[in-house]
């Protein structure tokens, strides 16, 4: 069995044993031990991998294990992991760690909660370290099922509406994903399932790819908040649960930007190239729309949602450039954006807690009241607008930088385009922190509110210090990244070179 699978086993475990559990304490044990455990794995895997990478192991994806699964359509249980996949499962790690203490005081129900949140993991974990195009499909849909019961019945406001209309619209991107998954397996010979292998084989007609491009990117953009297909990600984020807002925001909408790069961009990379400037013009769309409309938000679920809109937009319009830099930066964003935007809707929840609003007219002086959120609310939005010494910096001047490669009007226009969104998110960032944190209290009341409590102290600063630490010192990401992405960007450049002749 390879070291990998154990990212599925340990949350099985952790099922199981959330089942068994029969008090308060035992769910809290169980949660913290399972998500230690992957904490320490996914730690483990990042040392193993780039010490194997330094002893000069090139293949393209380590830890490879495969066991056929249904032999008549070559499907297999297939994983092995790559720098982009390490990161991801980092990540989504240090987001499920986190969320498990931010959520240590909800109820009710806290038992079926904890379930849910954790058949949530196992298609996320799953979906990073597969690379059977059926068995990722597979991880996904895992991954979404649960959103529904998360939000539907723990969430709040109009829950119930969210719910399904976030369902509707991820099963309808399902739909068109499968068509083109089963486009790919067929046009390529009906051979393998393994990506690795779809690669090499690069045998798909480009007029074929043209057709099932926008299947599969447009399948993937709508959970990576692509416009005009984004609607469902702002009323699912304001109306779920702290922990499933950290792990929905920062985990799950990565799997839109992973797919579509993965699936979309290196399997199709002819199709991809002629087709981008569409969804060149989409993607700088989502990214200005976005930070817009996040400043004409109230709710400050609904500004970090629409902030998450623009920064997923960020994402898929860098692997839309298709330069080693800007998908670097890309990548970098992914895993910038998972961490600010949990520390973002985990003081969020904290705050509406204790104020039971997240209306930011009815909020003020909250820095005298709980200093302790408030500061970590400051950094969340420093971070976010870009500040240097941040990870939200190092990604975005990345992705601007390798956009900017690409020497035509059009690329250089449309970056110069999602740059101005950088002034437009320091608009609505300072707007709330000034209004929520400084000048008068908004309420009497709220002079009797309390601070952060251990479990609330401890989730923040974990991703106060996860979100410093890849600011400072981001060299170690970037380059396991950017090692990643060399060979795969000099393959798409080689077959579509070829192609234009």
């Amino acid at each position: 069995m390879s070291i990998l699978t154990l990212f599925v086993v340990i949350p099985v475990l952790m099922l199981l044993g959330l089942w068994l559990s029969r008090n308060l304490n035992q769910v809290r044990g169980v949660m913290v031990v399972g998500s230690s455990c992957l904490l320490v794995l996914s730690v483990w895997l990042t040392i193993a991998f780039l010490q194997m990478r330094d002893a000069g192991n090139t293949d393209a994806m380590l830890f490879q294990y495969t066991v056929d699964w249904f032999k008549p359509l070559n499907i297999a249980y297939a994983v092995g992991v790559d720098g982009i996949s390490v990161v991801m499962l980092l990540l989504s790690s240090i987001i499920v760690f986190t969320g498990t203490f931010a959520s240590w005081q909800l109820k009710p129900l806290t038992k079926e909660y904890f379930l849910w949140f954790t058949l949530l993991s196992i298609g996320v974990y799953g979906f990073f370290i597969s690379i059977d195009l059926f068995t990722m499909f597979m991880f996904y849909e895992v991954a979404l099922i649960p959103m529904y019961l998360l939000i539907g019945v723990w969430g709040s406001g109009k829950k119930e509406y969210s719910a399904m209309k976030l369902t509707l619209m991820l099963m309808g991107s399902s739909a068109l994903l499968i068509i083109g998954i089963i486009g790919i397996y067929f046009f390529s010979g009906a051979t393998t399932m393994n990506i690795l292998e779809l690669q090499l084989l690069h045998n798909i007609p480009e007029s074929v790819q043209k057709v099932l491009f926008p299947f599969v990117f447009i399948g993937f953009g709508v959970l990576g908040a692509l416009f005009p297909f984004h609607t469902w990600s702002p009323d699912g984020h304001a109306s779920a649960p702290t922990a499933v807002s950290m792990l929905h925001a920062g985990v799950l909408m990565k799997l839109g930007g992973y797919g579509c790069f993965r699936i979309a961009i290196v399997l199709l990379p002819e199709a991809a190239h002629q087709l981008s400037w569409i969804f060149i013009i989409l993607t700088t769309i989502s990214v200005v729309y976005g930070a817009f409309s996040a400043c004409v938000q109230t709710d400050l679920k609904y500004i970090n949602a629409y902030s998450s809109v623009s920064h997923c937009g960020l994402v898929l319009f860098a692997l839309l450039m298709m330069t080693q830099t800007s998908c670097t930066g890309a990548i970098l964003q992914m895993l910038s954006h998972g961490l600010m935007t949990a520390l973002f809707f985990a003081l969020i929840g904290m705050i509406y807690g204790r104020t039971h609003t997240r209306d930011i007219r009815q909020l003020g002086g909250l820095m005298k009241i709980m200093s302790f959120l408030s500061v970590g609310y400051v950094i969340a939005g420093l971070a976010n607008l870009g500040l240097p010494g941040f990870s939200g910096f190092v990604a975005e001047m990345t992705i601007f930088v390798g956009s900017f490669q690409n020497n035509d009007v059009f690329h250089r226009t449309a970056t110069i385009i999602a740059c101005t969104a950088i002034v437009i998110t320091a608009v609505y960032i300072l707007r709330v922190v000034g209004k929520i944190l400084f000048g008068k209290v908004a309420d009497p009341h709220y002079e009797q509110l309390t601070d952060a409590t251990w479990d609330e102290r401890f989730a923040v600063g974990c991703l106060i210090f996860c979100v410093a630490g890849l600011g400072l010192a981001p060299l170690w990401a970037s380059n396991i990244i950017s090692d990643t992405l060399g060979p795969i960007i000099d393959h798409i450049n080689n077959v579509t070179a070829i192609a234009s002749l």
